[in-house]
């Protein structure tokens, strides 16, 4: 016993991998490409089977926190801690079972969340019935009886989850045979007295459960929990409970002060059993529950119940949306494998993960997806170590651990959601596969690729186009996509988020996609102009789309560096208003006063001019002006007093014709005293200095 989990070894095992394989994309070359390959990566089911040869057959395993407990045919158990695996703890219980220890066999072992609490069941193998149930805490070697379960069967134990004290369990539900259900609590004894207390605190049947016929039948499941709440004092509880071929649900609540026991105020709901149980018709005689929780101490997230035609799977909603008396939604069937040959067809148990069950079979085990209900994984055991007896999980720890009569097998599974992303990408569950591709691009260019492809199916162009921007499909197919249904605006989204995902030495794309962004908008304007629909909000609000592209940095970047461009652009579509707007963006001064007073727009070409700061263009421009608006060309000169040189103003005033406008004389006149101001202001400034 020495070397118990010392070694561990490969046992045989096929392997049909999973249902669905990741395909390497091409390599891809546009921008902000990806050049990666996927490394082989480990199976998600990985058996080992334990160094460890057993004295007799194993009937049943138990597995809590890290807590292991075995029970063998002669009516021995082995508790072992499996942090500290050479230091098994051997219990014999012939001493407690005295004579009738021959006609007995262990019925069930049940361990509770902690590791620290067993109950174990015995039945009688002749005519006599039932027989004891015993208790053992994890401190002690000696099991205790349990004298007021006497002439029950034990065959379902609902834990206390919300119990914290090491010495007892709390209260506990617990199922018969007979179809009846009791809560007690269990508490360790001290042993140094020589006439100990059964371990019951108290002992009090709540309800019964019956068939149709009023026929007593099994309880082969039964979990309870505390229902979480905001409001103080609310102790809702829900209990599930399963027969072979029947699932119920019991909701209620337990008030603050409650005296034991405590969950009897739930069940008094239900004075006889409810209507609303489910039922999956079968066979099989047996059943099995189970629950998956994302983390210890947290409520249960999904379920699954074991029957004769498959798993009864489902999310455990505790907010109220399943209705008034249910916490199941979600629900469905996961039919089994069919089974080829003479293989046996019906499953002996199984226990549930997040996203598989794993159903074992006396000579094989099948790893099924939830989601799919496609086979994913399939290991057959050697005969050699007898058939398969069961199959469990620790709550805790989330180790699987499967024996046959003479072998312990762990089963460790790594990164099992690596293929839950193909999954929710075949369902069309786009948000879920994304959520699951954890990051990694090439996954995420898939689901985002078909996503795209799925929207622009359905002609949800725009929302399409954001989605192919961020894929790497070829930029020239997704485009020619949008021009062959003439959807500009889809093609202006993608051509947009495009740019966005360009680095910033891709210049020459960059340049391409903005010219292409720049003429849709223009031809877009142009066509409500020609509709004479300039004037409407949509034209406005287009209008003001363009000017804000073109002021965005990266974009104004790029039209700087094109000007020619994109003037000889905006004049082919005789957009005069986004010309001289562009011009005043680009700081083009001079082009947009040459073009006013090509156009003799006097008035804009001088507040243009105004609102410059280049003082060298109003002595460039200014005589043209003086013949045209003299005094308001005067009146701006004034305006910016010593900016200006006066000197260089001159020529302005040789250039009026008083024949032509006696005006012009007058602020020639104006003019002239004023720059004559200036001139002896100046001279008079270098007098003092001197």
């Amino acid at each position: 016993m020495a070397s118990l989990f010392e070694q561990y070894e490969q046992a045989a095992s096929i392997s049909t991998g999973p249902v669905t394989s990741i395909q390497s994309l091409p390599e891809l070359t546009t921008a902000g490409f990806i050049n990666a390959r996927l490394e082989e990566e480990t199976p998600i089911f990985k058996k080992q089977r334990i160094n460890f040869s057993p004295t007799d057959a194993i009937t049943h395993l138990a597995v809590s926190n890290n807590q292991l407990v075995l029970a063998m045919k002669n009516k021995c158990l082995l508790r072992i801690n499996l942090l500290q695996p050479d230091q098994p703890d051997e219990i014999e219980l012939l001493r407690s079972l005295g004579e009738k220890n021959s006609s007995v066999r262990i019925h069930q072992m049940f361990l509770d969340l902690s590791g620290k609490h067993l109950l174990v069941s015995f039945v009688s193998t002749d005519t006599q019935g039932p027989f004891d149930n015993f208790y053992l805490w994890k401190g002690s070697r000696k099991v205790q009886q349990a004298s007021k379960m006497k002439g029950q069967v034990i065959s379902a134990v609902g834990w206390n989850f919300e119990n914290t004290n090491e010495n007892t369990t709390g209260s506990i539900l617990l199922g018969t045979t007979k179809g009846l259900i009791f809560e007690t609590e269990l508490a360790c004894q001290d042993e140094q007295h020589f006439f100990q207390k059964s371990p019951e605190q108290y002992w009090k049947q709540l309800f019964e459960i019956c068939n149709g016929n009023s026929q007593q039948t099994t309880i082969t499941g039964l979990e309870f929990h505390k229902l979480s709440s905001t409001f103080p004092g609310d102790n809702k509880y829900f209990i599930m409970v399963t027969t072979a071929s029947r699932l119920y649900q019991f909701l209620g609540s337990v008030p603050s002060n409650a005296e034991y026991p405590v969950l009897q105020h739930v069940f008094n709901n239900y004075p006889e059993v409810p209507d609303r149980f489910l039922e999956i018709p079968g066979q099989l005689g047996y059943s099995k529950l189970q629950l998956f929780y994302p983390q210890p101490g947290a409520l249960p997230e999904t379920f699954g119940w074991m029957t004769e035609p498959g798993v009864y799977h489902g999310t455990i909603d505790t907010t109220g949306q399943a209705g008034h008396d249910s916490v199941t939604v979600d629900t469905q069937l996961i039919h089994y494998p069919e089974v080829k040959g003479n293989l046996p067809k019906s499953p002996i148990s199984f226990v549930l993960t997040k996203f598989h069950t794993l159903v074992l079979y006396p000579d094989r085990l099948k790893a099924l997806c939830v989601l799919n209900e496609q086979l994913v994984y399939e290991d057959v055991f050697t005969e050699m170590y007898g058939s398969m007896v069961g199959i469990t999980k620790d709550p805790v720890k989330d180790t699987i651990w499967a024996f046959s009569e003479m072998a312990v097998y762990r089963y460790r599974i790594t990164k099992e959601e690596r293929y839950v992303w193909e999954v929710y990408l075949d369902k069309e569950e786009y948000e879920l596969a994304k959520h699951y591709c954890k990051n990694d691009p090439q996954k995420l260019d898939k689901v985002l690729s078909k996503q795209a492809d799925d929207y622009y199916s359905k002609r949800r162009f725009k929302e399409s186009a954001t989605l192919y921007a961020q894929t790497h499909k070829s930029f020239e197919e997704v485009s020619l996509k949008f021009l062959q249904v003439s959807d500009d605006d889809a093609l202006k989204v993608f051509l947009k988020k495009k740019m966005e995902g360009l680095k910033t030495q891709d210049k020459a794309q960059t340049t391409m996609i903005i010219m292409w962004l720049l003429e849709i908008y223009l031809n877009q304007l142009g066509c409500l102009r020609n509709a004479e629909r300039q004037n409407t909000d949509q034209y406005k609000s287009l209008q003001a789309l363009f000017h804000s592209l073109l002021e965005q940095p990266r974009v104004k970047e790029c039209v700087g560096h094109n000007c020619g461009a994109i003037y000889n652009l905006i004049a082919s579509h005789g957009d005069e208003e986004n010309l001289i707007h562009f011009t005043v963006l680009m700081k083009d001064y001079e082009r947009v006063i040459q073009y006013h007073l090509q156009n003799n727009n006097f008035q804009a070409a001088l507040d243009v001019l105004t609102k410059q700061s280049r003082s060298e263009l109003f002595y460039q421009f200014s005589p043209v002006l003086m013949q045209s608006i003299p005094k308001k060309t005067v009146d701006a000169w004034i305006s910016l007093g010593q900016k200006l040189n006066p000197a260089k103003l001159i020529p302005a005033l040789v250039q009026y014709d008083n024949s032509k406008d006696p005006k012009q004389g007058r602020e020639a006149n104006r003019s002239s005293f004023i720059l004559i101001q200036s001139v002896l202001k100046a001279l008079l400034k270098f007098t003092i200095k001197q």
